[in-house]
């Protein structure tokens, strides 16, 4: 009797000590599981962190290139009321001047045309010409777009 209670309490030990090897077993790998996603967690948050920050650069160039936009757009306005200023003087009839002297008209238009599509091609991204820079005086600027063509003529 006392030999199969032994055995009984042996078996039961065994199968304990090993429920707890396996268990321990379970709990390495586990273990090794959870280690392996907390490297590729770390990794995920540092490329987000590059992720986020080249966000930032982009959006620091956006708010830069819209400030530059803005500007040019204001300076364009003023250029736009200047001539409709210039335009609206009075009672002018330009057909009538035209009319009577049609050769100064023509060459009038025609270096008007010149000097808006100069206008239009630096609005466009067109760099500056070294004349353009250092144009100061009336005379030499652009005066259909001075704001943009002419960077350096500040009037009166």
């Amino acid at each position: 009797m006392f030999g199969s209670v032994r055995v009984i309490i042996m078996a039961v030990v065994f199968i304990g000590i090993s429920g707890v090897g396996v268990y321990v077993m379970k709990l390495r790998s586990d273990n090794a599981i959870l280690q392996a996603n907390q490297i590729k967690l770390e990794m995920s948050i540092e490329s987000q962190k590059k992720v986020i920050q080249k966000q930032k650069e982009d959006f620091s160039k956006i708010l830069a290139a819209n400030k530059k936009m803005n500007t040019l757009v204001n300076n364009l306005q003023k250029d736009i009321d200047a001539l409709d200023k210039r335009f609206n003087k009075g009672a002018r009839d330009f057909g009538k001047l035209a009319n009577e002297k049609p050769k100064l008209v023509e060459k009038l238009v025609n270096r008007g045309s010149d000097r808006a599509g100069r206008c239009i091609e630096i609005a466009g991204g067109s760099p500056l010409t070294e004349k353009e820079i250092k144009a100061t005086k009336k005379s030499e600027i652009n005066t259909e777009c001075p704001s943009i063509a002419n960077p350096n003529y500040e009037p009166y």
